[in-house]
């Protein structure tokens, strides 16, 4: 059973001279599960950011893929990288989540993170890790959608963090 409480990122974005307002609401109307990713680049850079378009796309190879808008604060970065994190978020970490999607890699200072294989952060307090090399980058509309090929990963018990129309919500415990 899922539900859904009023804890809302804030109403950024939400200007009614928005042109893809309905769009977004629209949008918003399928529940996804709430992700960190995160990169580091070969100069060292770290990039960090909330995604909610996190999927997986195969078994044999492993593949995920999540997109990046092309106006983000950290794009260039990603787009430099040929690594990333993925970090699925559980109940309870909506603190975790506004703070990706506020502060960007600054975030990093306040959670404990690993670093497996590609390099990536991978955050500890979650609910699945997923450790990418990047292997392919599609331009998509005004965003690059970013297929990786999973080198390491875990999993572990718990429920998601949910969101939903704007708002958070917590999924079934698994």
């Amino acid at each position: 059973m899922f539900y859904f409480y009023a804890h809302r990122l804030g109403d950024k974005g939400k200007s009614v001279n928005d042109p893809h307002r309905k769009l977004k609401d629209a949008f918003g109307r399928y529940a996804t599960g709430v992700t960190v990713a995160t990169c580091r680049a070969a100069d060292g850079a770290l990039a960090a950011l909330t995604v909610n378009s996190f999927t997986s796309v195969s078994l044999d190879p492993a593949l995920v893929l999540w997109s990046i808008e092309k106006s983000a604060s950290c794009f260039d970065i990603f787009d430099r990288a040929d690594n990333y994190g993925v970090s699925i978020l559980k109940a309870g970490q909506e603190n975790v989540s506004t703070a990706f999607a506020m502060r960007g890699a600054e975030a990093l200072e306040d959670i404990e993170t690993t670093v497996w294989k590609t390099g990536a952060p991978i955050l500890v307090p979650r609910l699945a890790g997923f450790d990418c090399r990047i292997v392919d980058r599609r331009a998509a509309g005004d965003h690059v959608v970013l297929v990786g090929e999973v080198v390491e990963y875990d999993v572990q018990n718990g429920a998601p963090l949910i969101y939903f129309a704007s708002q958070y919500g917590v999924g079934p415990q698994a």
